[in-house]
């Protein structure tokens, strides 16, 4: 009996399924435990991902000098990461979150939670923990950015609280900008800066090749009858400067509708007209004389000089009105102790006078490289009525991407000079009205061309790397002279960042990949042309190459739709453009040229440096890294 039950195996499985209770509970409960763990690891992720993203995002391009992470930075990271995973969540237990800075700015996080064990607490493991870690950096790559800077007279001013001139002011904010810019970008990426200075004119010349100026050209100028006349005595003004005192640009003081005039013509168009009424002025002016001396003048021909030194002083408030699209704007200037220095001249001349033809005068400009500073006058255009049906085969000043054909004057930019240009019945003090028919006169009309408002800028610059020290150095040459001209800035500024024409061999795409563009605008001031002022494009009471005194736009009106042309023109090219109005307001010009978001209006040197700021986080590459 024995040796059959032996033999027998009819009751083995409950035998063998009781020994297998255990190693199936621990891999059932183990599989259980571990899939708790692995979701409590995934959510957990996210959360230390989250919380290092809005950290950095927060921190921006600021780069804080103690290392530490600012509390407000931490404050938001922490937030984020316990949005995303809640304490006790899938029943877990000690949760912890760190976040640190690397040197290179980016903010390391590390989160850390235990998953508490069910049925793996019977094998003696009550915890499993979890580790996590995870890096958020800012940082920009293959990025442009072109700086169309306003360097007119007024960015020598001050503005209300400021220590520095907006002209330095806006040079240190540079600085700043360039500093975060190149502390977030990426390893191995390149950020490129242009500058394009601009006022009346740009000087642009030392960017184009020879064939893209034409040889020769043409110029509101005089020449030398060879005949001479009794000699006349003269009187003028020349040599103003400024002194002392303050005066402020042009600011809004309150806006009504403009009255609409239909047009008069199918072929032209409708105007809008100011007919409103304007405050009384108080501006006051008086005028002392603070020496005499007398001067034998031998060029361009012999006369003896008597010549006042005097002074102005200016005091009280004037007002203007511009129309700014179907809206009148009244603005206002105030002056406070504002001195100008001059020269009031009496000329004695020697026995005979020249006599001059007032003409244009052609003249061979081959030699431009030498003879010039380098500010140009633009190609062919035309006085556009319509600017939503502008022809581009016809205004070639605004066909940004258009590459001059060698021989081919129309499509040629042409050599800027100023001491050819003289302004038919314009005197030297500005008394008189402007002639357009030649003229033939011993008198010496004014030479416009050498005038404040003609002057020439600082040298613009291509696209590309600086170091610090380069940029310094390329700060130090700005300086504030000459009046605002928008249009020209923004034309320039988009030719030089246009990833075609011009330049397309070094803004195209790189290595398979486009860059990323921006293009900052920034004014201290409206556009405040002057008709006798020697500019990109002549001299425009004379030349009327843009505008024409009987147009319904006035010549800032004209440079204002310009303006917004060429603005809209650079965005087709995948342009971000920024506009800032530093120390004046952002006309609404401006503001459609940016668009909501992308204007700001900055009052003084600190709301400047939170623009650029806004700007440089905006431009930035926020990602997570290995």
């Amino acid at each position: 009996m024995m040796r059959k039950l032996a033999r027998d195996t009819a009751g083995n499985t409950l035998a063998l399924l009781a020994a297998a209770i255990l190693p199936l509970l621990g891999i059932v409960g183990g599989g259980v435990d571990m899939g708790r763990a692995y979701l409590a690891e995934s959510r957990l992720q996210q959360a230390c991902d989250a919380g290092v993203l809005a950290a950095r995002k927060k921190l921006g391009t600021t780069a804080p000098v103690t290392g530490a992470i600012p509390s407000d930075v931490s404050t938001l990271g922490n937030r984020f990461f316990n949005i995303n995973y809640r304490s006790g969540i899938y029943g877990t237990e000690n949760r912890q979150f760190r976040m640190t800075m690397n040197n290179d700015y980016s903010i390391d996080g590390r989160a850390t939670v235990d998953v508490p064990t069910t049925i793996m607490g019977v094998f003696g493991f009550d915890k499993i923990p979890v580790v996590v870690e995870c890096e958020a950096n800012l940082n920009f790559s293959a990025l442009d950015v072109m700086m169309v800077l306003d360097v007119t007279g007024s960015m020598r001013h001050t503005n209300a609280g400021d220590t520095l001139s907006r002209m330095d002011s806006m040079k240190q904010v540079i600085r700043n900008f360039y500093a975060e810019l190149e502390t977030s970008k990426a390893p191995g990426s390149e950020v490129r800066y242009g500058f394009v200075p601009y006022a009346s004119n740009v000087n642009v010349g030392h960017l184009l090749e020879d064939d893209w100026v034409a040889d020769s050209w043409t110029y509101q100028s005089r020449i030398d009858t060879g005949v001479n006349k009794p000699a006349v005595n003269k009187t003028y003004y020349r040599n103003w400067a400024y002194k002392s005192g303050a005066l402020t640009d042009w600011s809004l003081v309150n806006s009504y509708p403009a009255t609409y005039y239909a047009a008069a013509g199918a072929d032209q168009s409708g105007y809008y007209k100011c007919e409103g009424t304007q405050p009384a002025p108080t501006w006051v002016e008086s005028t002392v004389k603070t020496g005499t001396r007398t001067e034998v003048q031998t060029s361009p021909y012999l006369a003896v000089l008597t010549i006042e030194s005097r002074e102005n002083t200016y005091n009280g408030t004037r007002y203007r009105t511009v129309v700014n699209g179907s809206t009148c704007n009244v603005e206002k200037s105030t002056a406070t102790s504002y001195v100008e220095t001059y020269e009031f001249v009496t000329e004695v001349p020697s026995l005979s006078d020249t006599l001059w033809k007032y003409q244009p005068v052609t003249i061979d400009t081959s030699n431009w490289r030498n003879e010039t500073k380098g500010c140009i006058e633009e190609r062919a255009t035309y006085n556009i009525t319509d600017f939503n049906n502008v022809d581009l085969s016809k205004a070639l000043d605004l066909d940004i991407d258009r590459v001059p054909t060698a021989g081919s004057p129309d499509t040629q930019w042409k050599a800027h000079y100023p001491a050819m240009i003289y302004v038919r019945k314009i005197m030297g003090d500005g008394s008189g009205t402007i002639w357009k028919p030649q003229a033939t006169t011993a008198e010496n009309y004014a030479d416009t061309g050498n005038w404040w408002f003609s002057d020439c800028p600082a040298p613009a610059k291509k696209l590309t790397p600086m170091t610090s020290s380069e940029l310094d150095d390329y700060l130090a040459k700005l300086t504030p002279y000459s009046a605002t001209y928008h249009d020209i800035g923004m034309i320039w500024g988009a030719r030089l960042i246009s990833p075609k024409g011009l330049f397309s061999a070094e803004n195209g795409v790189v290595g398979g990949r486009d860059k990323t563009r921006h293009l900052i605008f920034l004014t201290d001031g409206q556009t405040e042309p002057y008709d006798l002022a020697y500019g990109a494009y002549g001299v425009d009471a004379l030349d009327q190459r843009r505008w024409d005194s009987g147009n319904a736009l006035t010549l800032a009106q004209t440079i204002e739709q310009r303006f917004k042309f060429a603005c809209t023109e650079v965005k087709k090219r995948n342009v971000t453009v920024w506009v800032i109005a530093f120390g004046t307001y952002a006309n609404q010009a401006m503001i459609d040229c940016a668009g909501n978001g992308r204007y700001f209006e900055a009052s003084n040197a600190k709301e400047l440096n939170d623009a650029f700021i806004s700007i440089a986080r905006s431009m930035s590459d926020l990602r997570l890294t290995d």
